[in-house]
Parts: C-alpha cells; structure tokens; sequence
C-alpha cells in the first residue's frame, strides 16, 4: 500500500499542504467514491473510486454529464489515500495541486465487471450512488496518438432511467459535506450545514403487558419484526444504528440513499424499524435475515415511527403526539422504502383482535403526552399474539440419527451477571439455517457450559457448550412450571441485540381473568378445563359437551349449549362451505365477557378434526387443520369456539383457489346506503367480466361479496386478479372507493378489502357465529335482501329461524359442485 501512494507522497510537502498523507488503511465493505472540485492552475473535477485500499483519481476538465452524447476527458493521476475523500480546503499555492478543493459529491460505487481487467483492458464500466451522480457510468481509454501516455480516458454517461439531456449538474456550486461555495472555502468561512443536536440515543423501549390500558389518551401501533434503527442524517451523511450501537449503513445502502435524498440536507434523527414485508404488507423477520445475505427480490422498508430532532433542534422533550405530527407532514412525499407507522387513539383491544387476525405481530401502546426518554419506563408497552423474545445461545445438541448439524439449541437469558437456562429450540431449523448456524458454532465452541445449571444430556445425544455471544429469535408456546421454554422454535439470529440485554420478558403482574390471549395461548394445561365432565354434561354427535350452562353471550343470554346446538342445526347449510378447508378460529372459552384468542394450528388430537402439514413460504412445515362433517363444528363448540375462518382453497387441492372474497370495509360512520352502494357496484363489475357473485352479511359494519371459481390457477395469479378489481374500482370511482389497506387512505371511503385472496389468509366463513356483543351471524342472503337487511342485521336466533325458508345460496352450492 505504501508503493501504491509513493507517488501521492512524493508530490506534497506535509509540512505546508494541509491534505492527508498516504498511508495504509483498511478498505470497508461497501466501495466509496468522491468527486472533488478543484480550482486550481486549471478548475476541474476530480473523480476518485476506492480500489484495493486506494483511491484510483482522474482529473476530468468539465463537470461531468448526463447527457448520453457527452464525452468528458479524464486524465487518470497518481492513486489518492482513502482519507483524501474527506479533504475540503485549500492547498497552498507553490504546492503540488495548489488551489480549493471542494467535496462536491460522494457515495458509493459498484463495478460491473473485473476492476483489475478494465484497468487493463482500457474499458471500466461501474454504477454510482451519491447524492449528484446516479446509474451506469463508464470510463473508456482513449487511444494514445504518438508520444503521449496511456492516461487519457473518457467519462461517459450510460442510457439508463438517469439519462437526460437537460444540464442541471453546472448549477451545483456548493459542497455536498457542508453547504459552502468555493469562495467561502477559500475565504475559510464556517460550515453552512447545520449539525444534530446529538450523535447517540438510548432508544425507547416498551414493556410487556397482558392489559390494554383504559385510558383513551394511548397511541396504537402495529408491532413489527425486523431491527429497531434509529437513522441520524446530517448533510448527505447517513448513520444506521441498532439498539446495540452497530452500525449497519453498509447493510441497508438503498435506505441510507432514500433518506439522504428525502432529507435534502435537512438534520434529522428518526427511530423505526427496518423491516422486509410480505405483499400484505405484514413484516417478516425471516426475509429480513435473508436480505442481508442476498437482497435481491425482496422489498425492504424502514418503517419511522418517531423523530427525535429536526433542523439542529432536539424534540425529545416535547409530546409524542406532536413528533409524530411533525414526522408525518416531512413524509408526504418520502420514497416508498420509507414508510410512515401509522397509528390509532385509543380502541386498543380492537387494535389487537385485528392485529392478531391479520396474523401481525401484535401492537405497540404509546401514551400521547409522553416524551422521549430512552429507558423501558412505561410510557410505552406492547401486547404480543405470538409469545417470541430473543434468547442467548449456550450451546446445542446432535442426537445419534444425524451425522453432523444441529438437532436442537440450548437457550438461555441472563439473571444478573448469570446465564439461566431456559430450555431447548429443536423445530424451525431449516437446512440452511443450520448451515449457518454451524459455521459461526465453529468458532466460538467451548468446553464448559455458561449456563449457572445445564441440563442433563438425554440418551443418544451429544452436547456442545458455546460462548454466549449468539443471539436468537425464539416462537414458544409458554413456561412450565419448571420455567423451561414449550414448543419453542427458531426464528433466526439477532445481530442487533447485545446478549447480556437478554431476559426474560414477564409482563406487568395482572391476573390471568385480565389477560388478553393470544391465538396459540390455548395449552396443554388449560385443555382441562374444556374436557372435564361437569355433572350435567351431554353427548352430542358423539361429543361430549361440559358445562352446557355456561353463560356465552350476557346480552341477549346465550350459553354454551346453545351454541353447540345452534351449529349442530346449521351444520347442513354451513358445511358445504367449511369442510375440507383449513381453519383459523376464535375461541372464547369464557365466554364474551373474558379473554377470546385466535387459533390455527391443533392443539390435541380428536376424531372430529383432521390435520394437515402445510409449507409456509419460509420452507417451514407446520400442522394445520379441518373438519370433515357435523361432529367437527360441535367439538369445536364444545372446545368454546365461536368463529370460523377458512382459507380460500380445499384441503385436497390446497395450492388452487377456488373462493374469491371480497370485504367492503367502510371508513367509521358511513352511511348504510353508500355501503350498499359499493356492493352494488362491486358486483357490476363482477358482471362485466362474466362472473356470478354472491352476498353475505359480515356481522360487522360490512358486507362480504362471494365468487366462486374452477380451482386451476395458482395463488399469486388469483391474488393479483383480485387485487386488479379492487384497483378498477378505485380508478372507475376514486372518491368512493380504495384498494390501499393504510387507515389513512380511508377517509370518507370503502375500503374494497381483497387481501384475503392470498395464500394462508382467511375470511369468516357463511353462518358463521361472530365473537361480539348481539351474537351476530355473517349470514348468506339474497341480492334483493341487500336494503332491507344490515351488515349485522342477523343474530342467532334470526339465523335459526331462516334455515326453514329457501336458501339464499343454493345457486353457489351447485356452481361449487360443477367447478369441483
């Protein structure tokens, strides 16, 4: 590296010019450039790409173009240190380059070929991304005439979606670094870009909770998965930090490159999450793990939920409320990776039924008034529908069935300054997870264990001590009694997160009758209470039912016997649209009043339900299940379920849509008559390409409009057919309606709901009981029903009382049994 600079060196007096002296430097992941204005015996431009520890610089005379025609000369000099890419001043006259030296871009550069070869070959073609130049760029020797060097090139602009004819570029005088002319530069004058207030934060955490808090003066917030980073922007630098204090700019470059353009030189600190989402926009941790080893095809976003200073003025100190006011109005024109959490007052067990419903993460609770912080205080907490914490990884086992790998990990979270163990993660470990997991096992194996006590090694198995330096992300079912983890699965690893941070999250200390549950809540230990026989307990289609007086619903009074026989005696309407489809459920088991929780995968074996192993989109099997006839809608009954979802395809035919829903969702308190409009105008559309469609209540404030097809199309062909709808409707009327699921975008609208067409997403199925006060039912009925009957116009007991009339549906029944 020092023959590389002996040239730079030789050049400059060090104890004159005030420029770096060359010297070795470790190169970073990511390749940098600088492009310098120079004003000295000659202005020009000065165009330095990091290579192999240096800067390899060409003295271009005009500044550069994106005009594809245009063919600027660029004189390749000596190689430059890497620190040169900081240097803004004057050198002084009589020294080598003597004259103002200006920052005028910088970024980073990727090759698009062989560096070493195009250096050779005379052809060096590369992409930049700074804050003046973008896009495909190339550097071209030009052929020596007779007596000179081969150190004249041409800088040339590649045809891409940057390429322009209009000259802009001429126009930028300033320093990209910090905001002055040349001329201030020369006269030494101050820096004009104004500086954060600080340059690190302790990030706000929330408490785990089991109870929403009663208080209206409470922000809500969708929980996400990925990395908490706070982002600090100052002129067209960017810092991503983790929690932890790492920083991963050089992970997530295409954020760090859409804040500093959105920023456009405005200080500013922000807080959120950086996330990878799926096409319902729901967070997944998984992917996120994925992008930072191949970032192709995968859509990252960073999800800003505060902002802690702006313009050199620290905002901690005022009210949430108002911060994200101030954050939201900056965002209205912010690049799609940079995505405004939105948030709901107040309504926060309803913000976490449909979180957990739409299979999210669960919520975040934030006091309105509160400032920020940086400690766990309480001003902040959050209710999960899954239980999942990090843990520390202490070692793993091999059993004797496997050659080499991992068959389960060994966790633990510290008490103190102690490593407690806390149980094993042997489900969730994919082939290359556990490719992954060896190679980094590999080097920090040890061998005593850091647990305080560790756990018996069982029979056929060989165990392994780790430095607890791993973090993992762990799914679970609960504690034991003995405070070892159940059903606990791997998620993935947590760089962000430094281990002696891990504990065990408990929540605030409520009683269990306060807890909110969640859908996998349903345990081993409280099965108990659904299968003890009362003493006057009753068999039902060959199902025991305990406890039949058991009050369900208080308003009218509905027990649990009625319930059970309200499905036995809609089972004949009901089941041609339930059997055979996978089910997600809520359970109620203490009735209305108490804690409801989601379900979808079996809990204990019976006859009356059948279950299936299904592939998530991760490559993860898990178990899900369905019923088949009359006896599974009366366990599930009996088991306290109320609602029933079910996915859009049959069990046999799982990968083939057959049922198209729609949801109209209106913004609150919109009248009746303009949501009977929407479905009226949902089904002209359906009519215009040929499609029969069908209507429901939905229980709620909404109807649901049913289509049934031929299973022969794939998922993602039956998703996006479905979203195209909703987006005709929002075209033909964009004052009515919105295909867009943000809050925001229904004001005054109807949200045409048709994200419930994609693979693993459900609707509440027809005849469906719903878990809200009334005992409302999503009831099939008739086009000419559609103004004379409400969205939770039906109950129970108006549900009972039609099943002696005609059926509503019996024309989808046939079309069912023809396109089978």
């Amino acid at each position: 590296m020092t023959i590389k600079l002996e040239e730079y060196n030789q050049k400059r007096n060090f104890q004159i010019t005030v420029e770096p002296e060359g010297k070795a430097e470790k190169p970073e992941e990511h390749l940098k450039f600088v492009i310098q204005h120079h004003l000295a015996r000659r202005d020009h431009y000065d165009l330095r790409l990091e290579w192999d520890g240096a800067l390899l610089s060409w003295a271009v005379p005009k500044v550069p173009s994106y005009n594809t025609r245009d063919r600027r000369l660029a004189v390749q000099v000596e190689d430059h240190p890497l620190e040169y890419r900081n240097f803004e001043g004057t050198i002084p006259k009589g020294e080598y380059g003597g004259g103002v030296v200006m920052l005028w871009d910088e970024g980073y550069w990727e090759p698009q070929m062989d560096v070493e070869e195009g250096l050779i070959s005379g052809s060096l073609k590369f992409v930049l991304k700074g804050r003046r130049l973008r896009g495909k760029w190339a550097l071209v020797r030009m052929k020596p005439k007779a007596g000179e060097g081969k150190n004249n090139w041409l800088l040339l602009k590649e045809k891409d979606e940057y390429a322009n004819t209009t000259d802009t570029l001429a126009a930028c005088t300033t320093s990209i670094r910090t905001g002055r002319t040349m001329t201030e530069i020369e006269q030494g004058e101050n820096e004009k870009i104004i500086r954060n207030p600080f340059d690190h934060a302790d990030v706000q955490l929330a408490k785990l909770v089991n109870r929403i808090p009663e208080e209206e003066d409470w922000l809500y917030e969708m929980k996400y998965d990925g990395y908490r980073i706070i982002a600090y922007v100052e002129g067209s630098n960017v810092r991503l930090m983790t929690r932890n204090g790492k920083d991963y700019t050089n992970r997530f470059m295409d954020i760090a490159y859409s804040l500093a353009d959105w920023a456009a030189g405005r200080p500013m600190i922000l807080d959120g999450e950086m996330a990878v989402t799926d096409e319902n926009g729901k967070t997944d941790f998984q992917a996120l793990q994925d992008y930072t080893k191949n970032p192709r095809g995968k859509k990252l976003t960073y999800i800003l939920f505060d902002l802690l200073a702006l313009d050199g003025v620290d905002l901690r100190e005022q009210a949430l409320i108002n911060r994200k006011e101030t954050l939201k109005a900056l965002m209205q024109d912010a690049p799609k990776n940079l995505y405004y959490s939105q948030h709901v007052t107040g309504n926060g067990k309803q913000c976490f039924l449909v979180s957990c419903q739409s299979n999210m993460e669960g919520i975040v609770g934030k006091k309105a008034d509160s400032v920020y912080s940086g400690t766990r205080n309480g001003d902040w907490i959050k209710l999960k529908c899954d239980k999942r914490q990090e843990f520390v990884i202490g070692g793993y086992t091999l059993t004797d069935k496997k050659a080499s790998g991992v068959s389960s990990l060994l966790l633990g979270v510290y008490e103190g300054e102690e490593l407690v163990y806390a149980g094993r993660a042997g489900t969730g470990l994919t082939a290359r997870s556990m490719k992954e997991l060896e190679e980094k096992f590999e080097r920090i194996k040890k061998k005593t264990p850091s647990f305080r006590q560790f756990p018996e090694t069982r029979k056929n198995e060989k165990m392994t001590w780790l430095e607890p330096v791993l973090v993992a992300e762990i799914k679970f079912a609960g504690w034991t009694e003995d405070n070892l983890l159940r059903q606990a699965s791997f998620k993935g690893l947590r760089a962000d997160k430094d281990p002696r941070d891990i504990k065990r999250e408990k929540a605030d200390n409520e009683t269990p009758s306060d807890e909110i549950m969640s859908r996998e809540e349903l345990s081993d230990n409280n099965m108990e209470e659904f299968t003890t026989t009362a003493g006057n307990g009753m068999i039902i289609d060959g199902i025991k039912i305990t406890n039949p007086d058991k009050v369900i619903f208080e308003n009218p009074v509905i027990t649990k016997l009625d319930v059970v026989r309200y499905y036995e005696t809609i089972a004949e309407r009901m089941l041609p649209y339930v059997s055979n489809r996978i089910l997600s459920i809520v359970r109620c088991p203490k009735g209305m009043s108490q804690s409801c929780f989601f379900k979808k995968h079996p809990a204990a074996k019976n006859k009356a339900i059948v279950t299936i192993p299904v592939t998530n989109s991760n490559g993860e099997t898990e178990d899900y299940f369905y019923i088949e006839n009359t006896s599974g809608l009366v366990y599930e009954a009996q088991m306290g379920t109320l609602e029933f979802h079910t996915w859009g395809s049959r069990a046999d035919n799982l990968e083939k849509p057959d049922r198209m829903v729609f949801d109209l969702d209106p913004d609150e308190g919109m009248n009746l008559e303009t949501v009977r409009q929407g479905v009226k105008d949902v089904k002209s559309i359906l009519q215009e390409l040929s499609l029969i469609s069908f209507l429901k209540t939905s229980g709620g404030k909404g109807y649901h409009v049913v289509v049934p097809f031929e299973p022969s199309v794939d998922w993602e062909t039956f998703y996006d057919f479905a979203k195209r709808i909703a987006v005709v409707m929002e075209q033909k009327w964009p004052d009515r309606y919105t295909s867009n699921v943000r809050k925001a975008n229904r004001k005054n609208k109807i949200f045409i709901d048709w994200i419930r067409n994609g693979r693993g997403a459900t609707s509440i199925a027809p005849y469906s009981i719903r878990a809200r006060e009334g005992a409302r039912v999503s009831m099939p009925i008739t086009w000419e029903e559609l103004d004379t009957v409400a969205p939770d116009g039906i109950n129970m007991a108006e549900a009972l009382s039609r099943m002696n009339g005609m059926d509503p549906w019996k024309d989808f029944f046939q079309i069912d049994q023809r396109l089978k």
